[in-house]
């Protein structure tokens, strides 16, 4: 020991100590190119989610646009129109436009998903073009209500 320490106390000595010097700082970045890549890949995959996501909000806005519309109708003559309209938004219109009676029927039927639309209700939407406009009822509506929203999409 120091002759110049002898005699301090413990608390004087203690006193004396120099702090340990402060280690350099952690840097963030990854120290390995394979924690960059697999950064670059999670960031593509989030991007790609997101796109997907979009894409596919934004090509079910004809349906979200329908069941407004849908929610307002009144008439069997608007819930008619408003199926021809979403399935013109939906599919070729060389395909829809020209259909009437039980061809268009039949093609609601074929991309309806798993409702089957026969019977009097069917009959209700074939002729409500032509026969003008009657109250619609709440079970008419929730047939047109699970077209718009359960049909299979053509993709083009």
């Amino acid at each position: 020991m120091k002759e110049e320490w002898k005699g301090l106390s413990l608390v004087e000595l203690f006193d004396l100590l120099e702090p340990a010097p402060e280690p350099a700082p952690i840097s963030m970045m990854p120290q390995t190119a394979g924690w960059i890549w697999l950064g670059l890949a999670m960031t593509l995959l989030v991007v790609g989610a997101a796109w997907l996501l979009h894409r596919r909000w934004s090509a079910n806005a004809y349906r979200r646009a329908a069941l407004a519309e849908l929610n307002q109708a009144k008439t069997t003559l608007e819930l008619a129109v408003i199926l021809r309209r979403t399935a013109l938004a939906a599919f070729p219109r060389t395909d829809v436009a020209s259909l009437h009676g039980h061809a268009w029927l039949e093609f609601l039927n074929s991309v309806s998903g798993d409702e089957d639309i026969s019977g009097s209700r069917a009959e209700v939407l074939m002729t409500a073009p032509y026969a003008g406009a009657t109250t619609a009822t709440e079970d008419l509506k929730s047939l047109v209500r699970h077209w718009i929203k359960n049909h299979r999409r053509v993709v083009s």
